[in-house]
């Protein structure tokens, strides 16, 4: 069992997911975050359902960071209802776990 995590969002565009990364990685609450490629989702909004082009990212960092994590993504964040939800990593290479937990250490 490790202490690191996945937290998975979508953003509207490529833009908005490379200047929240930046900002995670800057304040040191993600040792990487993965842009994704646009990808196509639907979904039910306010009685309806909806269909959006986003963009998915994939942040890696640890556990006790998550509540930083799900604040600066909520400041940042331009949906009234962003996906915000984390994944534990159980399992992994200890060298690249090693690395998340050093860089997402306060220097």
């Amino acid at each position: 069992m490790t202490d690191a995590l996945f937290v998975l969002t979508t953003v509207a565009d490529r833009n908005a997911g490379t200047a929240l990364a930046r900002v995670l990685l800057e304040r040191r609450l993600a040792a990487c975050v993965t842009v994704g490629a646009p990808v196509d989702s639907l979904y039910h909004w306010q009685g309806r359902i909806e269909t959006a082009v986003e963009v998915p990212l994939t942040i890696k960092t640890q556990a006790a960071l998550y509540s930083k994590v799900e604040a600066a993504i909520r400041e940042l964040h331009d949906y009234e209802v962003p996906e915000i939800v984390a994944v534990p990593i159980t399992h992994g290479h200890a060298p690249y776990i090693g690395w998340l937990a050093e860089e997402t250490t306060p220097r």
